[in-house]
């Protein structure tokens, strides 16, 4: 399981863009920019279940930006699978739900920089000992694994765990994440692959019922998505630039995966 620390730290590895001034930030002069977002991906985005809220790492990021270029956030919410083509469609501003950026996905929707890099690693059972890693699970016959299709985690499991076909009877398809760490945890599939940022939120609120395994199965950098052509993507790209200069996605870090605890 990856500690927090060493997520911190890469985290703190995208710091690499140029600096920027504040004051060389474009005025969006006030106009309204719709996000969708999926709710499910904590510490990135998610309902609170005491307050019932939206809250996360991305809702603080994108309130950042939406401040220093001064135009107004309307939330929406839909599901993954229909997300990339609605903001492709131009039904909403910008998209947010840990996105790993993909050239197959530039090729409809155009990205921001990056904000943030993960790795995916093998979320399971706190009880689970019949495998603790990839290997040890591919060799099982009747492990199964859930996973939304189209997701960096569908095409994870089909050629770097089991044997290369998407047709698998081993993947179990799910329409959302949330389903998919609910079917793990009620005993119906035995695997579930999530970005270190995802399953670290669901492992500290699963009171030991869940746990990280095995090495990462690769590296993944995370954009925000826009309409291709969209005048947004500039203005995004550089208040990114100066949030990562002055600290504040370091202060960030530090307060979802660090400092918040889910379900306190």
């Amino acid at each position: 399981m990856l500690s927090r620390r060493m997520l911190i730290s890469g985290l703190a590895a995208l710091a690499f863009a140029p600096a920027a001034s504040a004051a060389e930030l474009p005025d969006l002069k006030g106009r309204t920019v719709v996000v969708v977002t999926e709710n499910a991906y904590p510490p990135l985005q998610f309902v609170d279940p005491k307050s019932g809220k939206a809250i996360g790492w991305e809702y603080d990021a994108m309130a950042e930006i939406a401040r220093r270029l001064n135009f107004k956030l309307e939330y929406q919410n839909t599901s993954w699978d229909t997300m990339i083509q609605a903001v492709s469609d131009g039904q909403y501003d910008i998209g947010m739900t840990g996105i790993t950026i993909k050239d197959d996905r530039k090729e409809k929707v155009d990205f921001s920089d990056p904000y943030m890099r993960s790795q995916q690693l093998m979320l399971v059972r706190g009880d689970e000992k019949r495998f603790t890693d990839a290997k040890s699970f591919g060799a099982l016959t009747t492990g199964l694994i859930g996973a939304q299709p189209g997701t960096s985690p569908f095409y994870t499991a089909a050629y770097e765990i089991l044997d290369g076909n998407e047709q698998n009877p081993r993947i179990k398809l799910f329409e959302t994440f949330g389903a998919t760490v609910q079917a793990l945890k009620a005993g119906d599939v035995d695997l579930v692959l999530t970005d270190s940022t995802a399953g670290d939120g669901y492992v500290k609120a699963s009171g030991g019922a869940l746990k990280l395994i095995g090495e990462p199965l690769g590296t993944e950098d995370f954009g925000f998505i826009f309409k291709k052509g969209s005048d947004l993507v500039s203005p995004v790209n550089a208040a990114i630039a100066v949030l990562k200069a002055d600290g504040t996605l370091d202060v960030l870090n530090r307060k979802w995966f660090l400092d918040y605890k889910m379900g306190q």
